[in-house]
């Protein structure tokens, strides 16, 4: 009989302990905040579940609510199939396989405030580079700061110019794990491109894309810095995603009982969209 060590637990334990306490500390504060009213000096009022129905209830919230699931949903479908591509391009052996890999990874070196203040440098009308040339060269009445189109177009190309490399990584990485045995079959029984990649290499990256929408849509549903750098959630509250309404709320307004509601609220959402995400997506491998 094979005798398990478990000593090694040990030296995992600190790092658990640490994270733990990290976790459930603030999460506790957000639980009491949640459920209590306070008007500073540490005084605190019971007020049960009256900001959670407050909060679902609000149209404030179901219009953030709903520019976040846009959001997020437009950036999934553009990163995931592009991230594919640019893998499936990406040459697997020589000199130009480092080149590609580090090129890649440059955006997501990036600190995020960093990017935001760049692109707003960036696309400003007539003063970035971007800006002047759409609203000068092409002819094109760009202006970020008062078109709310303009502000949505802008702050998807900044994320998918940012994350789209996560994808393309991950799906990289998938790709050169599948073995040349088995596109040398394809090859003798004349398989075309698209029967390889839809019976080789799609099943063979089904974990890292998985992986992939799992950490694109977290990401993007909880995105803040970015976006309120570039557009401040302006023009108006057109990219008003409800990170930044949550903090517009908390910090802006000073609301800390609604505010934690709407956050615990938020993070019940995401929780639950991620697990229907890994449950359909590995359906099928668990039967």
């Amino acid at each position: 009989m094979k005798t398990v060590n478990q000593r090694a637990w040990f030296f995992v334990l600190p790092v658990l302990l640490l994270v733990a306490f990290n976790a459930l500390v603030p999460m506790m504060t957000v639980v009491n905040y949640s459920v209590q009213e306070t008007f500073g000096d540490n005084l605190f009022f019971w007020e049960g579940l009256r900001w959670f129905e407050q909060i679902l209830t609000s149209e404030r919230f179901h219009a953030a609510l709903g520019r976040q699931f846009l959001f997020t949903g437009i950036i999934l479908l553009i990163e995931i199939p592009l991230g594919i591509i640019i893998a499936l391009s990406m040459p697997r052996k020589g000199f130009w396989v480092p080149v590609c890999l580090v090129t890649m990874a440059l955006p997501m070196l990036i600190p995020w405030n960093v990017v935001g203040a760049m692109w707003n440098i960036f696309t400003l009308p007539r003063l970035g580079l971007a800006g002047y040339f759409l609203n000068e060269i092409v002819g094109i009445n760009y202006n970020m700061t008062q078109s709310p189109l303009a502000a949505w177009i802008t702050i998807i190309v900044m994320d998918v110019w940012h994350w789209t490399s996560l994808v393309v990584l991950l799906c990289y990485a998938g790709l050169v794990s599948i073995p040349d045995a088995y596109y040398q079959a394809a090859k003798i029984d004349g398989a075309s491109n698209w029967s390889v990649f839809r019976y080789i290499q799609l099943p063979k990256m089904k974990t890292v894309l998985t992986i992939a929408i799992l950490l694109r849509f977290m990401d993007s549903f909880n995105i803040y810095t970015e976006p309120f750098v570039l557009t401040g959630g302006g023009p108006g509250n057109s990219t008003t995603l409800l990170s930044i309404d949550l903090v517009k709320i908390a910090l802006g307004q000073f609301d800390l009982g609604p505010a934690a509601a709407m956050s615990l609220i938020y993070f019940a959402i995401t929780l639950l969209v991620s697990w229907l995400f890994y449950t359909l997506m590995t359906r099928e491998d668990d039967k």
